[in-house]
């Protein structure tokens, strides 16, 4: 018989008084932390020296930090307006701090990107695991509480509780415990914005130990911004979009990559000539035998790990409707802005019953109903994002050559490894083909790495913004000469040579004519057109930030690139001195704080240089 409960901290006590002092507890991956209660354990944990706490998380949500000043400055207002009210996790501060308690232990098997990097005690206690054996991995370290943050709804005067964000891992520990094969207390805290999800998540009363619900504990869920896309995460995302089959079945990531994808896919069902024109300027030298371009009039299956507000947007447009049981697309979390939220609370029964939020070890394995599975999913597409590839074929996608660990391995291997088991699917690893480094700028395509996530035997596609390469069952020598073809032209001949003098490509091997253009100018000139037709919005999904704001973005974005030259921010601040900006710009002047200081004097100077500089990018951008 559940407990219900509106008081973390007595919560807390219950569960330490029905558990005991070694408590191991599992905090869902992202949306789905029960933040209130994992701050009451938190607390009695550093209280009492006797209680031993472990937390077996990933990805631990935090509000953004913003650098420099100009960066305080725009991002300040949206964290106050997206994030206000959302409660930090304490352990989070304690631990990047190196200050957790010694009876503390935080152990995650996925990082927010990038966000951990060089905390040490984080880096140490990371474990890394499939999705899929996270669950297990819970269970073999005595998992005996699982706090999860729930919707509630009242059936014929009864609560029901759903996981609704996070049936991923919580799931498949249940099955365990309903088995027989594990024991643990599964607490609940109620919150209101969160969606009641249809499906394998909508749990009776029962099930839980506990349920916290009080005003005082109901917050507003992380939501973290949509980003504008940019020209070439949208030249990759167009190339991935023509390479997926109607009828078909689609797994994507999340980010720019995974909304350029299903903008592209949408422009595609709604004008298929412009969308064939489109990326054949992207990729003038590619088959046209290679290419998708037709409407979807069968349409597409979704099932993902992760449930995005791009599908949301397929499903509006009519592309996500090949239904498998009634069932247009299966997820197992999700994570995104508040329109996101707000849609799937909003959706009719009818609409919301297509979408059914399962365990992972559904979404990612075909373990289990193997059968059903394969026939669900046709010509398969999963579509993922990497950091880095190998010229032959290795894709770096969660860790960096000192050990240090950028994100995890997530899903990832699971995909790639269903692509190779199912007929007609293909596994597609998504990755810019340069990146900025400091003032130096650095292909992602490289001879060699020391670390690698997905291992040259499984090579499959690569999508840059310069095309696609297709390396299944192919030599050693055509997977290089394939991958030097999406590769960008500033890096092509050094990685030519290297491959030349390990023997692995022909002395006599030149790069053809066609893929010696692969620059960022040539990717801005095809899109451009695009652009202009608003066929490819930098937000298509919709977006949090103001139109001030939108219309900042671009010019912090170009402000941003110049400090990596002094001449460059030089002239930029020199054009911004002898300028005068319209209406437009000094509202975006305004919305940072750099209206005209009224004054003239030392303590006004940084304001005027920011002011100028600020200027001197909004003129840029308004060019572009």
């Amino acid at each position: 018989m559940a407990k219900f409960l509106s008081d973390p901290d007595v919560l807390a006590e219950v569960i330490i008084r029905d558990v005991g002092t070694d408590l191991v507890v599992g905090l869902p991956l992202g949306l789905g932390k029960a933040n209130h209660v994992v701050n009451a354990l938190y607390a009695r944990a550093c209280a009492d020296p006797d209680i031993k706490l472990t937390l077996l998380s990933a990805l631990t949500l935090e509000k953004p930090r913003p650098k420099g000043q100009i960066e305080h400055r725009f991002i300040a207002p949206v964290i106050d307006r997206l994030f206000g009210g959302y409660p930090d996790l304490a352990y989070a501060d304690a631990l990047r701090e190196g200050r957790l308690p010694p009876n503390i232990n935080v152990v995650e098997f996925f990082f927010l990107a990038g966000r951990w990097l060089h905390v040490p005690a984080a880096q140490q206690n990371y474990v890394s695991a499939n999705y899929t054996h996270a669950a297990s991995n819970l269970l073999a370290r005595g998992l005996n509480v699982v706090t999860q943050l729930v919707a509630k709804r009242i059936v014929d005067g009864v609560p029901r509780y759903s996981l609704s964000c996070n049936t991923d891992t919580t799931l498949d520990v249940l099955r365990e415990r309903r088995a027989g094969r594990a024991s643990f207390k599964l607490i609940g805290q109620v919150n209101s914005e969160l969606p009641f999800m249809p499906g394998a998540g909508d749990l009776p009363a029962d099930e839980f130990s506990a349920v916290l619900e009080s005003p005082a504990t109901d917050f507003p869920l992380f939501a973290p911004p949509s980003e504008p896309i940019s020209d070439a995460k949208y030249a990759i995302g167009l190339n991935a979009a023509s390479l997926v089959r109607d009828g078909g079945t689609l797994q994507i990531g999340i980010g720019q990559v995974g909304d350029a994808l299903a903008q592209g896919l949408i422009l595609r069902h709604r004008d298929s000539g412009a969308f064939h024109d489109l990326v054949t300027r992207l990729s003038p030298a590619r088959p046209a035998v290679a290419q998708e371009s037709d409407a979807f009039d069968t349409g597409l299956y979704g099932v993902s790990e992760m449930l995005t507000e791009a599908f949301v947007g397929l499903i509006d447009a009519g592309i996500l409707k090949r239904a498998v049981d009634g069932v247009v697309l299966h997820g197992a979390f999700f994570l995104g802005p508040k329109a996101f939220y707000r849609a799937l609370r909003e959706m009719p029964p009818d609409q919301i019953a297509r979408i059914q939020m399962m365990p992972v070890s559904f979404t990612n394995e075909l373990y289990g109903e193997e059968e059903q599975k394969r026939r669900a999913r046709i010509d398969a597409r999963f579509i993922n994002n990497t950091m880095m590839a190998t010229l032959l074929g290795a894709a770096v996608s969660d860790g960096l050559d000192d050990g240090q660990v950028v994100s995890g391995v997530g899903g990832q291997y699971n995909f790639v490894a269903q692509a190779f088991a199912l007929e007609g699917a293909r596994s597609v690893l998504a990755l810019e083909a340069t990146r900025q480094a400091g003032r130096a700028l650095k292909s992602n395509i490289l001879w060699r790495y020391g670390h690698e996530t997905i291992p040259r035997h499984l090579r499959d596609v690569f999508v840059t913004e310069y095309g696609v390469a297709d390396l299944r069952g192919k030599s050693d020598a055509n997977v290089i000469a394939a991958m030097l073809a999406i590769a960008d032209s500033r890096f092509q001949d050094e990685l030519a040579r290297v491959a030349k003098d390990a023997g692995k490509l022909p002395r006599g091997y030149e790069i053809p004519a066609a893929h010696r253009e692969n620059h960022p100018e040539r990717i801005a000139n095809a899109i451009k057109p695009a652009r202009d037709a608003g066929l490819l919005p930098p937000f298509p999904f919709g977006s949090d930030f103001t139109d001030v704001e939108q219309r900042l973005i671009p010019a912090l974005q170009i402000l941003q690139g110049a400090q990596r030259s002094l001449r460059t921010l030089a002239s930029l601040l020199w054009q911004g001195l002898i300028r005068t900006p319209d209406e437009a710009d000094e509202a975006c002047l305004a919305r940072l704080g750099l209206d005209r200081p009224k004054t003239y004097s030392p303590k006004t100077w940084p304001e005027r240089g920011y002011r100028a500089l600020v200027s001197a990018a909004l003129a840029q951008s308004h060019a572009a």
